[in-house]
This record gives structure tokens, sequence and C-alpha cells, in this order.
């Protein structure tokens, strides 16, 4: 993948401080600073005086992955799918969703967690966003998510920004926060309900079980699953457009296929292994059939999958295009 774009760098003040280029805050550093080797005091990231983009004029259609664009067309397709939805949202509510979280969570704010509210503003700042709430919750699965109806939220369980140094945290919660840019936090609480209720047999002890009933006999629920695999390529895109180095995503990845070994893979090998993935995936009709089959089952597209789709996007142009929007 190509490197970040360079540009004319900003000089130090005379006082030897230097702006977070992603937060705003001043930082005082030592005479002889080079970038990257401090980290902001506010919201932990490497200091640099590299500039940092803020999209004024971002749409969502300039960076959704095709594949999302498709399964939703199909979703959309399917006769009563959004009043459905509607009513399966509207029983079992958001106000279920926030007592959870608020009830068995830590809530982030400016003072709980601040680097992690503070890297949560730097993703909505950027792509132009409100702030939603966000959580971190005990959990030991490595995973984030978004949801919610009318209020966004976003949660990111403890295995996950454990493992994850400060960049790459914050392409996790740019992810979470392109969902919510990409309009997609109703379809995709809709989706991850579904998938509970699936996966625990409770469909038939909630009000509406009968909405449940409809939406598996009318094919939505497959429908809207597989859209949800495919909305999470665009929102690793999303998360490339903040923090503005793709290799960032990339190494993300690596540590999602990689667990906590990842220190020792060689990561350029680990971008050779996405590219082969990817031309087996083009070129092998069985390989083909059998990604798509074991995928189906899986919340979340492959890692090696996902690394992927980011190699080609940025090789194709298609990532320096977008960062040329104003």
């Amino acid at each position: 993948m190509a490197k970040k774009k360079s540009e004319e760098p900003a000089p130090l003040a005379k006082n030897n401080s230097i702006r977070c280029r992603y937060c705003g805050q001043n930082n005082a550093v030592k005479a002889d600073f080079k970038n990257n080797e401090a980290n902001c005091g506010k919201c932990k990231l490497p200091l640099s005086d590299e500039p940092h983009k803020k999209f004024a004029d971002l749409g969502k259609h300039d960076y959704i992955h095709p594949q999302d664009s498709k399964a939703l067309a199909a979703l959309k397709a399917i006769p009563g799918v959004d009043s459905a939805l509607k009513k399966l949202l509207t029983w079992t509510g958001e106000s279920a969703i926030r007592v959870t979280f608020m009830a068995s969570a830590v809530k982030v704010t400016p003072k709980q967690c601040p680097d992690l509210h503070a890297k949560l503003q730097i993703a909505c700042t950027t792509l132009g966003v409100a702030m939603p709430d966000m959580f971190i919750q005990q959990n030991p699965l490595v995973n984030a998510f978004t949801g919610g109806v009318e209020k966004p939220i976003i949660v990111l369980h403890s295995a996950l920004i454990e493992r994850l140094n400060e960049e790459e945290t914050l392409a996790v919660i740019a992810h979470e926060v392109g969902h919510i840019h990409a309009e997609h936090v109703l379809y995709l609480t809709a989706a991850r309900l579904f998938e509970a209720l699936a996966n625990f047999g409770a469909a038939r002890l909630i009000p509406g079980s009968e909405i449940i009933k409809f939406i598996i006999s009318a094919g939505i629920g497959s429908a809207l699953l597989a859209w949800a695999r495919r909305a999470e390529l665009s929102c690793d895109r999303a998360a490339a457009l903040v923090v503005q180095d793709p290799h960032v995503v990339g190494r993300t990845m690596m540590k999602l296929a990689g667990g906590t070994f990842a220190s020792k893979i060689d990561y350029d090998l680990f971008l050779e292994q996405g590219r082969e993935f990817q031309e087996n995936y083009d070129q092998k009709k069985l390989d083909k059939f059998w990604a798509d089959i074991l995928n189906a089952g899986l919340s979340h597209p492959f890692p090696i999958w996902r690394v992927s789709e980011i190699i080609k996007w940025v090789e194709s142009g298609e990532y320096e295009e977008v960062m040329k929007i104003k």
C-alpha cells in the first residue's frame, strides 16, 4: 500500500512546543524533537508536524464499498423490510440498549478515559459526525460495535483495546464512527439484535415475536446479516480516512488475525498474504465458494479479507482521490 501523503511540515514553535495534529493540544517537546518520538498528552497519539485533514463535505457515497451498496439494495428490495425492522426495534427499544451499557460498562467522558474520549472527538470531527456516547465493556471477545436508533452508542470490548496501540485504537473508534456517518446504524442494530435472538433462541420470549417469524420467513434476516458483513468493509475505509495512514488499518487487521502473537509477525508478509487471498478469490471458483460459505456464519469478514480490500482500494488510487475532497 502507498505510504501516507506527506505535505510541507509546519515548523516548531519558538518555545519548543508542537500542536497535536489530531486533537489540537499544545505539547512541550525537546529542542531536538523528531516526528513520532513522543505522544500527545491529551489524545496519546504520536506527535508530528504533518497535517491532519478534517473533511467538510465528505459524503457516504464517496467511500462506501460497492458490496455494501449492492447488499443494501438487495435488502431494501424485500417487501415490508423497513416496516418490519422498525417494529422490531420499537419493541426491543433503544432504551434497552442504553440501560444495558449504562449498567454494565464504563462510560467514556472527558474525565473518564479522557484519551479515548479525545480519539472519539477526532474521529467525529474528521468525518463530520455528532459525538455519540461511547462505553468500554469488560469482554474477552475481541470486538467493538455501534448500536441504537435515534441516538447511536459505540461499545469497545476491553479485550480489543488492551492489545492495540494508540493509532490502532483510533482506527477502531473511527471504524465505528464510520457506521454512523454511513447511516448504517438502524439496519446494523437490527442485524445484531436478530443475530443475538437467533443465537440464544430468545425470539419467542420477547414482545412482537410474530415480527421475528415474519423476518425469518421473508428472508430478511439472512439478507440483513449478509449486508452487515459487507458494511464493515465501508467502515474500514472510513477508518483509513481518519487515521490517514492505511497501514494503521492493516496492522489492526494483523492483530485481529494473529492475536497476541502479532508482535512476531512480519507486516509486509501479512500484506502479501492479503494480496494472495484476493488473487485466489478472484481467480479460483472453489476458493471463492468456500470463502463465501465460511464467512456467511460470521458477523465480520475475515481479517485477511478486510486487509485485502483495503490494499485494493488504496492501490486503485481511490483512497487518494477521496483524500482530495475538501
